[in-house]
């Protein structure tokens, strides 16, 4: 009974390699407060020495899709030049690219309006390479999964366009749109961010929300962008418009996200928020967290800067380096500082006597000396000066830095510079 399985997965195999898969990657990413003044969304840090476009472009390299379209708009340089670092090394002349897109007013004189019209207006280029189907991806959210059991699914559904499906506590269903499906999973009805979520069939506290993943025949796909850019009262979004209209007349469907072997629920993070992405860095540091990143069997691709190796210096009572339940990445040094419980992206200094406990201490950050850091995200390049006391009093760092609901610190480089400037202009 081998030759079975060798067979479903070549059939797989060449469902992806007749797949365009055009990651979205132009959102203003404001729920990330000050962390996306410099940078788009998906090029924000994650995991020690990822970007969180990384996850995405993975899947689509580790799946077998190889034409992949990354479409930009707000704040791109950092992301277009990490890209280009780390992602350059496919095949042109076997039809392999990724290819960095940014917005050029194809069809009047607008940048993107929606995520509909930002793939309309891409759409000679998408002909170009007569793909047989397109993935349209989100480029902010973390995750790991193979997109050939998902193609596999929209083409055995007979679907003109499959989505993405991942489930939610309804408390948060409201930042998602929300599906319901009936028994053969064919969507029946689909609210983009309701005020209301409607919860699974015998779920109350759960809902079936988009993972902003679509699986579309290309023929349907050019219809139905073309009538929507035509449709003056149109949002030009996929969510508040293409699907809810879709569904009313064509065969739409949700692929559940789940384990294919134990059918639980798969790991994916929506890390829009400064809540959600400092939890789901300091997952990271668990025993046996739910994303494996040391998986050799689905690697996580990236650009790596040439660093040497972490180092821990200074071994006395009261100033020894040293990191626990942590993750360090390379170029760092500790001396004679704790680190507990953090995460440390890639060139990050903690001088002697200071503690980092329950942080995330992203790269070229300098801590110096006799610091105190709890519950905080430091942003790239910061400096923090000695002294420094950082997660005792969230009044006090609600004076100088942005405080979330949940109770994060978020400080930046230009929040540590106005407090300069301040002591400065006290002195």
């Amino acid at each position: 009974m081998r030759p079975r399985p060798r067979a479903v997965h070549r059939v797989v195999s060449q469902l992806t390699r007749r797949t365009m898969a055009v990651i979205m990657a132009g959102g203003r990413g404001q729920r990330l407060m000050q962390m996306t003044d410099n940078r788009a969304k998906p090029a924000t840090p994650f995991g020690g020495k990822y970007r969180i476009i990384d996850f995405s472009l993975s899947n689509c390299v580790n799946s077998g899709i190889r034409q992949i379209l990354i479409l930009t708009q707000y704040k791109a340089h950092s992301l277009i030049q990490h890209v280009r670092r780390g992602w350059g090394y496919l095949h042109g002349e076997l039809g392999e690219f990724i290819d960095i897109v940014p917005a050029q007013q194809q069809h009047g004189e607008w940048w993107y309006r929606g995520t509909a019209d930002a793939v309309y207006q891409n759409l000679d280029i998408i002909d170009q390479h007569r793909p047989e189907t397109v993935l349209v991806l989100a480029g902010d959210h973390v995750y790991k999964m193979d997109y050939g059991p998902l193609i596999a699914f929209h083409k055995e559904s007979r679907a003109d366009l499959t989505i993405g499906g991942v489930q939610v506590p309804i408390a948060e269903a409201h930042e998602f749109g929300v599906m319901s499906v009936d028994p053969s999973h064919r969507v029946v009805s689909f609210d983009e961010k309701p005020a209301e979520p409607t919860p699974m069939p015998g779920r109350e506290g759960v809902a079936l929300a988009s993972m902003g993943i679509y699986v579309i025949e290309v023929d349907f796909l050019r219809k139905r962008l073309e009538q929507d850019a035509a449709d003056l009262n149109s949002g030009h979004d996929f969510g508040r418009n293409i699907i809810p209209k879709a569904i009313a007349d064509s065969r739409v469907f949700a692929y559940p996200f789940q384990d294919i072997e134990t059918k639980a629920q798969a790991y994916w993070r929506d890390v829009g928020t400064v809540d959600a992405y400092y939890r789901a860095n300091l997952e990271l540091v668990h025993v046996q967290p739910e994303l494996n990143l040391y998986d050799e069997a689905w690697p996580i691709w990236t650009y790596q800067e040439q660093v040497p190796s972490a180092k821990f210096v200074l071994d006395e009572d009261g100033r020894r380096g040293s990191a626990i339940n942590s993750m360090v990445a390379g170029g760092c040094i500790v001396s004679g500082a704790l680190v507990r419980e953090s995460l440390l992206f890639v060139n990050v200094t903690v001088d002697e006597g200071s503690v980092v406990h329950r942080s995330v201490v992203l790269p070229h950050v300098t801590i110096g000396r006799s610091c105190y850091i709890s519950g905080a995200i430091i942003d790239e390049g910061s400096v923090v000066p000695h002294g420094t006391v950082i997660g005792r009093d969230l009044a006090e760092d609600r004076r100088r830095f942005h405080v979330t609901e949940g109770g994060v610190i978020l400080v930046t480089r230009e929040m540590l510079a106005a407090q300069r400037r301040q002591a400065a202009g006290e002195a």
